[in-house]
């Protein structure tokens, strides 16, 4: 058996891996996961990740989870661009920097957004926080066409997968942000307008996602809750 990738494009990790592999030509069987439908919550999905989570690749015998160790596996193992993630230390060190600081402060803010106003039966319509966007492009993306030089990497394809979390609730991320958006721009072009919109096809048409079964949502809220607060 080939590579295999569990994934479910609602989820920003799933659709980092999913634009990485395509772009890159790396053969996989796609194995979908639906989340809403508490697939991961199945005793068959547990046999491969007993955490129940998505992103999974399985590559033979060999099972990895978690989304950037996953990227780092398959930008090592295949023949991809050197600036996905560049060899030379210190460009790859911008690369882990960014990866490092979007994991517990993008990604958490930009999953709230689109759980609060969607996701949850409440609409909260909390919006993503201007600090971290201001975080984004002050620290990171400064004068630069991406965000750690002037090529694409796995910086920006974790940050784009991420802020198209509440794009998909409705929340306007990149107005009033010119530089922001001229950014989105350039990643979209790098990675190829049609793969792109393939990729977040789902996350647009999350907020006329239907009411989940009554059952179900039981089983998942506190999972859901731990998730986002």
């Amino acid at each position: 058996m080939g590579l295999e990738l569990y994934l479910d494009l609602l989820s920003q990790p799933c659709r980092a891996i999913y634009i990485f592999a395509k772009k890159n030509s790396i053969p996989f069987e796609l194995r979908t996961v639906d989340l809403r439908k508490g697939q991961h919550l199945s005793d068959a999905f547990a046999q491969v990740n007993p955490l129940q989570k998505v992103p999974v690749l399985k590559d033979g015998d060999f099972i990895l989870t978690e989304s950037v160790a996953i990227l780092l596996y398959l930008a090592g193992k295949y023949e991809v661009p050197d600036h996905w993630y560049p060899r030379d230390l210190q460009a790859c060190a911008r690369v882990d920097e960014y990866l490092a600081w979007q994991h517990t402060a993008l990604r958490r803010n930009c999953l709230r957004a689109l759980w609060h106003k969607v996701m949850l039966p409440v609409f909260l319509a909390e919006p993503v926080s201007p600090e971290m966007l201001a975080v984004l492009e002050g620290k990171f993306l400064q004068d630069k066409a991406f965000l750690t030089g002037p090529h694409i990497s796995l910086a920006d394809l974790v940050a784009i997968t991420e802020l198209m979390h509440p794009v998909g609730a409705g929340c306007q991320v990149f107005k009033g942000r010119p530089k922001l958006a001229a950014w989105r721009q350039r990643v979209e072009a790098a990675v190829g307008e049609v793969l792109f919109q393939e990729a977040h096809e789902v996350i647009l048409k999350a907020k006329d996602s239907q009411p989940a079964d009554p059952t179900l949502k039981q089983k998942m809220l506190p999972k859901v809750l731990a998730m986002i607060q």
